[in-house]
């Protein structure tokens, strides 16, 4: 049902701005700055070798827009939606009610090419079909299926703006933080039909890690050991981590452009060596991570 992990969602409140911190920190620009009317939104979408990053905001009158406007004035800039890929979202809609998830007929959705931008071509148009899971089925986390139906040459993986050592070129993972791990994690396992390729406490750490992984890119499923009793049953964004070839470059030009980011170090895995970008970029906590013999990664589904 699932074929890659399509894409992080994060609500801007301003896009221009948001676009601009966002081609800094991964280092290549926009491969496409659209708007979507009927919707009251607009978007900036930056390709990476295993899946992309949304940037959405408020733009217009619409629906979807006022309910980003919504949670812009609760939260601020952050993480809003996971979205995953399929190549068929109508049978990808009927194994999930197969599977107890009440979701209703796959819906289409239009982005138009923004005018007057250097990523695309006003008369550009990419199209998809996505269902929107209810919100308990994930424990609170906005997540998305959809079925591509556009040329994937309206998304390039762009030319970095400087050496490709110091660029971001993948998603490592997305971390998503439970009260529940092991209720958290029967959502992507049973639900999705996610590999589930790691499940481990951590005794030291106090700390229960469950890894999915799909074509390349890891949910990771964080929280206690133990259940922790007496929270919301709802589970919240931890922050993503991306993938570089060379720590100690992109950190050398991340805080020649005014970041802060701390010392690179070694990380929990043997052979990673990690670095934080403080202050939070878009409002997503996020994490650098060079691994030891890094390649090509799989293209995600529809956008080879």
């Amino acid at each position: 049902m699932i074929t890659a992990f399509d894409h992080a969602v994060v609500a801007v409140g301003d896009l221009a701005a948001a676009t601009r911190q966002m081609e800094t920190l991964l280092g290549r620009p926009a491969s496409w700055r659209g708007v979507h009317p009927e919707a009251g939104t607009a978007n900036a979408l930056f390709r990476l070798e295993n899946c992309y990053l949304e940037l959405l905001s408020p733009d217009g009158e619409g629906p979807l827009g006022a309910a980003i406007a919504a949670a812009l004035s609760a939260r601020g800039d952050g993480l809003l939606a996971l979205a995953f890929a399929t190549d068929d979202v109508v049978a990808a809609a009927a194994r999930l009610r197969e599977r107890g998830v009440p979701v209703g007929d796959p819906q289409p959705g239009e982005g138009r090419g923004a005018p007057g931008n250097d990523a695309c071509a006003a008369e550009e148009v990419r199209r998809w079909s996505s269902l929107m899971l209810p919100p308990e089925a994930a424990r609170g986390i906005p997540t998305l299926v959809l079925e591509h139906q556009s040329a994937p040459e309206l998304l390039p993986f762009t030319e970095p703006a400087g050496a490709e050592e110091s660029a971001v070129f993948a998603l490592d993972h997305a971390v998503v933080v439970s009260d529940d791990p092991g209720a958290s994690s029967r959502f992507y396992d049973e639900v999705l039909g996610l590999r589930r390729a790691l499940d481990r406490d951590f005794p030291k750490r106090g700390v229960r890690l469950i890894f999915f992984r799909v074509a390349g890119v890891t949910v990771e499923v964080a929280g206690p050991i133990e259940p922790r009793r007496g929270g919301d049953g709802r589970d919240h964004f931890g922050g993503l981590c991306y993938r570089v070839r060379d720590a100690d470059a992109i950190r050398v030009r991340l805080v020649a452009a005014g970041l802060d980011v701390s010392e690179v170090r070694d990380g929990h895995k043997p052979g990673t060596r990690v670095c934080t970008v403080r202050g939070d970029p878009c409002g997503v906590p996020t994490l650098l991570l060079e691994a030891a013999a890094v390649g090509g990664l799989p293209h995600p589904a529809g956008q080879r």
